[in-house]
């Protein structure tokens, strides 16, 4: 009977509700019937938890599970600051001590330097942290940040050169041209999977509204929403906006004021279930994103898998999720007067719906089940 191939999958901790964790669980779930599977990780997953969140079937048999010393553990739980990096850079040095164990090494959501024999699959370079201006807030005493990174590099072992050695897959062709911009690597793009279904509502029973999805947080450039929304309702009186999500300090209590200057047409709320979520993606026929800067924009592409017809900003990785450019916008102008005309035109609408119904199957999760079990048998005849 052929021996089943041995996995190692480098992740920090597989737990709802990230995004990472999701890919890497689906990860697992695209290998468990054929491959042994071994997680390497700071704390054991919830598998019950990850099932009900990410729509995986997966069983304490279908994954081993690896942590770092106990001592290592506690000490590091004892420090009073995020300290990722490190968290990651003791991973990937622990994961390169146990490489003979296995047939192919793989990490969720960083680089990583197993070579010939490993696969990386990148949400974003972290090497190129501190990231774009609009994260810059996370970041205080520059030099101190630097010297940190480095010293992660360090303990990681981690080489550049084996790094360009180990096949790349992204999470969008956006992040693709960042990992190609740092390390002169072309990457394979393998989209996130849209998890979960999403009620089927006829199109005439939707509410003519529009959805918006995320964080109230000064990233998602929500005045920006409103702004266009505001241009939309002067030609199409009777549109709505419905903002869902968590309220994020001194910006969302700014967003609060423009939603009650603005009255009932806009609305807002948190908290919901993914169930929840689903259905109201499902009753509304139109959704719109205002972070530019998205490594991919799950959101987007659940939105997409609801039905709706989503604009998004001409930038990041979301352009990849709508495709048709009459459904990305540079401007407040410019996607005002997209949408209005989209409105007005029932035909380019319909036209606009049969692209999206279609380009959605790029993201469902058959999709990503088979195009990674491609990178890994790949993998596994490049390290045999």
């Amino acid at each position: 009977m052929r021996r089943r191939p041995r996995v190692l999958l480098v992740q920090r901790a597989l737990a709802p509700p990230t995004g990472a964790a999701g890919v890497a669980a689906w990860m697992v779930q695209a290998l468990k019937d054929d491959h042994q599977v071994t997680l390497l990780a700071w704390s054991r997953p919830d598998l019950g938890a990850l099932n009900r969140f990410f729509g995986t079937t997966l069983e304490p048999t279908d994954v081993a599970v690896l942590r770092p010393p106990a001592p290592l553990r506690a000490l590091l739980r004892s420090i009073p600051a995020p300290i990722y990096l490190l968290h990651t850079a003791i991973l990937l040095r622990l994961a390169k001590r146990r490489a003979r164990d296995f047939d192919v090494l793989v990490t969720g959501d960083n680089e990583a330097d197993f070579g010939p024999g490993g696969v990386q699959y990148i949400n974003y370079p972290w090497d190129l942290l501190p990231r774009p201006a609009v994260e810059a807030r996370w970041y205080h005493w520059r030099a101190l940040v630097k010297a940190y990174r480095e010293l992660c590099i360090r303990l990681a072992d981690f080489s550049d050169e084996r790094m360009r050695r180990t096949p790349a897959v992204v999470s969008s062709d956006y992040v693709g041209r960042l990992v190609d911009r740092r390390y002169g690597v072309v990457p394979r793009t393998i989209y996130p999977p849209v998890i979960g279904t999403f009620p089927s509502v006829d199109w005439d029973a939707r509410e003519r509204a529009f959805l918006c999805v995320g964080r109230i947080a000064p990233e998602k450039q929500l005045d920006r929403v409103i702004d266009i929304l505001i241009r939309v309702r002067a030609a199409v009186p009777g549109v709505r906006l419905h903002l869902v999500g968590t309220p994020e300090g001194a910006y969302a209590e700014r967003i609060a004021a423009r939603i009650r200057a603005e009255g009932t047409w806009i609305s807002h709320e948190s908290g919901l279930s993914r169930e929840a979520l689903a259905a109201l993606m499902a009753r509304h026929r139109y959704g719109i994103h205002g972070n530019p800067n998205e490594h991919y924009g799950m959101v987007v592409a659940e939105m997409v898998h609801a039905g709706c017809l989503v604009w998004v900003p001409n930038d990041g990785g979301q352009v990849e999720i709508v495709g048709d450019p009459r459904l990305r916008y540079d401007t407040v102008e410019g996607a005002a007067a997209s949408i209005v005309r989209t409105l007005r035109e029932p035909a380019e609408e319909a036209a606009l719906r049969r692209h999206l119904s279609s380009h959605a199957r790029r993201f469902s999760t058959e999709t990503f089940v088979r195009e990674f079990r491609e990178v890994i048998a790949a993998a596994a005849r490049s390290g045999s």
